[in-house]
């Protein structure tokens, strides 16, 4: 079977991606317009003239040469349990190589482990485990251990810590799923008998106090933003400017109207709590949150994000994903507290493979990553 990677339009790739039911939103043709400083490009991948799979490619120009870093965030979009994967990375490769790439990024949409609540909650109890990966997961996919395997194969090389790639995006993530085992949405008392006593209460404490969480327009983005900034400003992040977060809601929102919402929680005329969500297909994310420091005591945190639960469940969704936690398990850890907050949920936590880069020119590689490792 010959397999051949090329250039498709924008209702192409959106029209395979609606027919698979969901994709990566940084898989979607509007992401490109949302990263202005890559140049971008929809491909697909034909297996004997069949189209098998999609992906868009961000191409990142190197400083003094026409060379450029090909890069695929949580894509290329195919069905990972195909016995041809690796023929359809060499076609994305060579397409790659026509298009001046001195190597190929990819992160693989794919639940490769899984770690339920309870797991997660045995590991941060236990003093010996520092790390996530040091506990057995409750599920390690077949076909996340075949692709990894075939990557491997196929000269694909990644950072085993899950750090460094500078443009990379999470490899542990947490995941809410919304649908019993039988393929039904679960009820709000299902999703609430899941949560912690904690969430609960929270939940609970916030409607008692009056707080109310309302879906925004564009216009509302100019608030969340104020108190996105008083948040990286407290937690230490640097903050996107106001103009990401308006072309995101525009470049999504032409694409598919309402695929992405900005929630604010507010007390009392204040604005509390602030969220964005983006949906595809029957996935949503937690995209971006925000919170002041003043009046947390009325738990707009946990409004917000039971809103948003309730409002993809009621959409249909499979998964409300809550997107990246760190691996790090451990009491001294800096960042425990965010898999603390996102395991009272009652979800579950989910590595992916990672990210992985074929070199095309193996010098300009290591040193595009010498160069990376310095900054």
């Amino acid at each position: 079977m010959s397999i051949e990677c090329r250039d498709i339009s924008a209702e192409e790739h959106l029209a395979f991606i609606e027919a698979r039911g969901s994709a990566s939103f940084l898989q979607t043709p509007a992401w490109g317009k949302v990263k202005p400083e890559w140049r971008s490009e929809s491909v697909g991948f034909y297996a004997d003239g069949e189209l098998t799979g999609v992906g868009l490619i961000l191409y990142r120009q190197l400083p003094k040469v026409k060379r450029y870093l090909a890069y695929l965030p949580e894509g290329p979009v195919l069905d990972w349990a195909r016995d041809d994967v690796g023929q359809h990375l060499k076609a994305l490769a060579a397409h790659a190589k026509r298009r001046k790439a001195f190597a190929v990024r990819i992160g693989p949409w794919l639940t490769h482990r899984r770690w339920e609540a309870k797991t997660i909650k045995d590991a941060v109890a236990d003093e010996n485990v520092t790390l996530l990966s040091q506990q057995t997961p409750d599920e390690t996919t077949l076909v996340g251990t075949r692709v990894r395997n075939a990557l491997i194969h196929g000269g694909w090389v990644t950072d085993e810590k899950g750090e460094g790639f500078a443009a990379g995006q999470p490899k542990f993530n947490f995941h809410l799923p919304l649908r019993n085992e039988d393929g039904t949405q679960k009820s709000d008392d299902e999703l609430l008998k899941g949560m912690n006593q904690q969430w609960r209460r929270n939940i609970k404490k916030a409607a008692k106090e009056g707080v109310e969480v309302r879906t925004g327009t564009r216009a509302d983005l100019a608030a969340f933003h104020r108190i996105y900034l008083e948040t990286a400003e407290r937690d230490g992040f640097t903050g996107r400017n106001l103009q990401y977060f308006e072309l995101m809601w525009d470049a999504l929102n032409a694409e598919h109207e309402g695929r992405m919402k900005v929630y604010l929680a507010e007390h009392e005329g204040d604005l509390v709590a602030a969220t964005t969500m983006v949906t595809v297909g029957d996935h949503a994310w937690y995209s971006y949150g925000a919170s002041t420091t003043q009046k947390r005591d009325v738990r707009g945190s946990n409004a917000v994000q039971w809103q948003m639960i309730r409002d993809a469940n009621e959409a249909g969704c499979a998964i409300y994903d809550m997107r990246g936690i760190v691996e790090g398990v451990g009491a001294d850890h800096p960042e425990i507290g965010l898999i603390q907050f996102k395991v009272g949920t009652g979800g579950e936590a989910v590595a992916y493979l990672g990210e992985w880069d074929y070199a095309i020119n193996k010098p300009i590689h290591w040193a595009f990553n010498q160069y990376l490792k310095r900054r």
